[in-house]
């Protein structure tokens, strides 16, 4: 009889934010985070949107318990952390139901509606009208 593979557990999480579409597995390990295949410092250009990134585990605590791995495509640097933020907080929801108090307070589990607004015709921008000239 042969031996029977270990399967291991992984939980999923769906994150948007403006035009980015985050897919994230979150893993029980020692706190990695990759990113598109890339290390999270090394993808990510700045610290600031790191911190966002993780804030999700910093509330639960759970930063050293989790390996994360995100696939993340469309919009910015902003948008991709937003999206990934909001994937590990679902991802966090199906690994315990007792963290879903501490991030609904935090508010991480509320998706960020807001996107780029549409130009409209006659102006330069989606609100910007052309500069006035009296003559």
């Amino acid at each position: 009889m042969p031996a029977k593979k270990k399967e291991a557990v992984v939980y999923y999480g769906t994150g948007r934010r403006k035009s980015s579409v985050a897919r994230v597995y979150l893993t029980p390990g020692k706190g990695t985070i990759i990113v598109n295949g890339r290390d999270v410092n090394e993808y990510m250009p700045h610290a600031t949107l790191v911190m966002d990134l993780k804030q999700p585990l910093v509330i639960t605590g759970t930063e050293e318990r989790f390996d994360i791995r995100a696939s993340v495509e469309g919009g910015g640097f902003t948008g991709q952390s937003g999206a990934i933020r909001l994937g590990i907080a679902r991802a966090l929801l199906e690994a315990s139901a007792d963290y879903r108090k501490p991030l609904k307070v935090a508010g991480m589990l509320t998706r960020d509606a807001r996107a780029k607004e549409r130009k409209k015709y006659g102006l330069k921008a989606a609100r910007r009208a052309p500069q006035f000239s009296k003559r």
